[in-house]
């Protein structure tokens, strides 16, 4: 395996990834993490200083277990994934937005496009991590925290599902217009990652692209821990 995590995500067949996001709206990515990073990064759970906020999700009705919010500097491999993964996603995010009708203004950096968050007061780090016990889940929802917002994000699984726990499904539901909603679950391996709609997706039809909206969460946890870290890319207000 590669020893960098830039040179394991160039490694990407990017071409089909592409394509599977275009024709069912999600893509799986082959494991990019670790296990000794995966590990690293589960170690940061412990440590409050290296978060900007804790939430309990039973408290806002969520759903139940807990996340915590990154503060900066970010871990250099989350800072690692949220930089390469950036520019790649941001080809496919334009190209939807044209097939939408709408300008397709996504700088190729993030750098860029944290700037223009910032001009918008959206400030706060928004990379996460996710810690769900036995009887855990997460309710169905999206992850937007101001007026800009990146049309895509990627969550990685960081602990060995049937090993570390049961259960925990990534759930992914589209509300497609006029019809009933459609449901994907998807089981992620350490390491691997799910790239996945932040709000919605262009679908071809009869008298060209519509959007579809959709929203994602996690089905209960039956044992065990489950970690999954969260790559948001734009900032919170």
């Amino acid at each position: 395996m590669p020893t960098s995590i830039r040179e394991r995500i160039q490694m990407v067949d990017w071409g089909a990834l592409r394509k599977t996001l275009d024709d069912q709206g999600y893509a799986k990515l082959p494991a990019i993490l670790t296990p000794e990073e995966c590990e690293e990064l589960i170690g940061t759970y412990a440590s409050e200083e290296r978060f900007r906020s804790t939430i309990s999700m039973a408290r806002y009705r969520f759903g139940s277990g807990e996340y915590k919010y990154y503060d900066r500097p970010l871990p250099a491999a989350v800072q690692q994934l949220r930089e390469n993964l950036y520019p790649e996603l941001s080809r496919t995010a334009n190209r939807w937005h044209e097939q939408l009708g709408m300008d397709a203004g996504y700088p190729a950096s993030l750098d860029e496009f944290l700037e223009e968050c910032h001009r918008q007061g959206q400030l706060r780090p928004t990379p996460l991590i996710l810690k769900y016990e036995a009887g855990g889940y997460n309710c169905l929802h999206q992850d937007l925290y101001g007026e800009a917002y990146f049309p895509f994000q990627v969550v990685f699984a960081l602990n060995q599902r049937q090993q570390d726990y049961t259960g925990g499904e990534f759930l992914l539901v589209e509300q497609r217009p006029r019809a009933q909603s459609r449901g994907h679950v998807i089981t992620l391996e350490q390491g691997e990652g799910l790239i996945f709609p932040t709000n919605y997706r262009p679908v071809q039809g009869t008298k060209g692209y519509y959007r579809t909206t959709l929203r994602h969460g996690v089905s209960t946890v039956q044992t065990g821990i489950r970690y999954t870290l969260g790559v948001i890319f734009h900032d919170a207000t």
